[in-house]
């Protein structure tokens, strides 16, 4: 079945950079330190906005944060923060800018590895939603990895945020009943 015939989960299907996140992104397992550090730094910067903003700003967000790679973010200064702000490509959010520097100096201070941490919230049973209303905003895992990761010192990481960030890593997969991603 061709791409434009498969039944997506209904915002799949909404715009084409929609049906490409959905596709080839959303609910796949990812791994590794940076890339899980660019998608807790994009889903911190969607919070408040709509996905879609950030997925197509996506390659200037990754321009402007060295690749999200941890190690060079986290030496960012006053400088950096001037220069991200003036950048109409990306979110110019004064906190979000400066939370990422942060989290990126969580990362590295961490005892534990950042995927080790992230994956372990991954939840014992997850039921499939039949549809979206039945997706949840927030679950006890998103609460307490939430948790763990402000006491580790990172910022923009409320449940919700969390939940959104397990959903896009394949933490939880709740790509609906009927949708072709639906395992």
């Amino acid at each position: 079945m061709g791409a434009a015939q498969r039944r997506r989960c209904a915002w799949g299907d909404s715009t084409p950079d929609y049906a490409a996140y959905h596709d080839d992104e959303w609910g796949v397992a990812l791994h590794g330190r940076d890339a899980l550090f660019e998608r807790v730094s994009l889903e911190a910067f969607q919070s408040g906005l709509s996905w879609i903003t950030i997925l197509r700003k996506r390659e200037n967000f990754r321009a402007a944060f060295a690749r999200f790679v941890p190690d060079e973010v986290a030496q960012f200064g006053e400088a950096d923060v001037d220069r991200l702000l003036g950048d109409a490509g990306i979110v110019r959010n004064r906190a979000k800018v400066l939370a990422t520097i942060t989290n990126a100096k969580a990362v590295l201070a961490m005892d534990d590895d950042l995927d080790e941490l992230l994956w372990s919230f991954a939840p014992a049973r997850h039921r499939r939603p039949r549809t979206m209303a039945e997706v949840p905003a927030s679950t006890d895992e998103s609460k307490a990895m939430a948790k763990a990761l402000k006491k580790r010192g990172f910022a923009f990481v409320g449940p919700t945020t969390c939940y959104a960030l397990m959903q896009a890593t394949g933490i939880v997969d709740d790509h609906v009943v009927g949708c072709w991603r639906a395992g």
